[in-house]
């Protein structure tokens, strides 16, 4: 049986950072031994996210533990970054295979870092869960545009997966030099408000894009009701 032809998928990737770090990567991949796979790279990123993970779990026992957060944020940026770079950069890609295995980990990975966040002493859980639930909705949205318009949406509001990043080593250092603190409104701490102020704006994004997605299709594909009440007036 012939294997169906893959549609092209745009990628739009617009954050700030984009060309910059397009340049590191394609010099990083220049340079990367023959033995290092992209399959390896994934595997690296997610040893990274459970570096998160533990660091923020950890930090329940002291905030030491949080400098392994951000070393995980960096080891995980390396591997999720690179391994598709350099699949494209040695032209060995999988596109079918490399969407679903790049994508499986990122869900996996997000959770594991928002989840480690909302277990450290500094955000609660349900606050955390807010981002969490924000950061997927964005990631439907991200995957249902590839099917129904071949893009894949990279970035909101000129910020990708690399910005978050940088956002949330900022946030781990705030956390190391300021502590848990007092709660500014009862148990709800500053930390608190920000993560559940980022998850409110992704969720707002979702809501966003989806309105403006809908329209789009909309009008590429007109209703056709009555096209339809005419034909059962005809008794077609």
């Amino acid at each position: 049986m012939a294997r169906k032809a893959q549609i092209p998928i745009e990628r739009i990737q617009e954050n700030i950072l984009a060309r910059g770090e397009r340049r590191l990567l394609n010099w990083i991949c220049a340079r990367m031994p023959a033995w290092v796979s992209p399959d390896s790279l994934t595997f690296l990123g997610m040893v990274g996210a459970f570096m998160v993970f533990a660091g923020y779990v950890g930090s329940n026992l002291g905030d030491g533990w949080l400098w392994l957060a951000n070393a995980g944020y960096v080891v995980q940026w390396f591997g999720d970054s690179t391994d598709g770079s350099l699949a494209r950069f040695r032209r060995i890609e999988r596109p079918r295979y490399g969407y679903f295995l790049d994508h499986s980990c990122d869900g996996l990975a997000t959770t594991l870092v928002v989840v480690g966040i909302g277990l450290s002493p500094y955000v609660t859980l349900e606050v955390a869960l807010v981002a969490l639930a924000g950061y997927l909705l964005l990631s439907i949205h991200a995957f249902l545009s590839v099917r129904v318009l071949g893009e894949l949406k990279l970035s909101y509001l000129n910020a990708g997966p690399t910005e978050l990043r940088i956002m949330l080593i900022a946030l781990t250092l705030a956390m190391i030099g300021f502590g848990t603190g007092p709660g500014m409104f009862g148990s709800v701490n500053g930390f608190d408000l920000f993560v559940g102020a980022v998850g409110t704006t992704l969720i707002a994004l979702f809501t966003l894009q989806t309105w403006v997605t809908a329209r789009r299709l909309a009008n590429e594909e007109p209703s056709r009701m009555s096209e339809w009440r005419d034909r059962r007036a005809r008794g077609d």
